[in-house]
């Protein structure tokens, strides 16, 4: 399956140990999302639809209310780059 160019980006980002992190609103609905490279910055790319296309192909997973990570199907969907380490 094919994801789009935005899609790798994040999921390079989560593959080198970078995690999502999630605001929610009164309602406990997921309002905001932080994508967060394992440095602790904050990278640029991720929005609630991409958020949720990601969660939806089972790429991203969030275990005991911890920050989201990238999954083994993640790795799978997600091509080699030259500069991931």
């Amino acid at each position: 399956m094919d994801i789009s160019r935005k899609e790798q980006r994040i999921l390079h980002r989560l593959a080198q140990g970078g995690r999502i992190a999630v605001e929610r609103d009164e309602r406990r609905k997921i309002a905001k999302t932080l994508l967060l490279t394992r440095d602790g910055w904050l990278a640029p790319g991720l929005d609630l639809e991409t958020f949720r296309k990601l969660k939806r192909l089972r790429a991203i997973a969030s275990k005991s209310g911890e920050p989201y990570r990238i999954t083994e199907r993640g790795l799978e969907l997600v091509r080699a780059e030259q500069d991931n380490r």
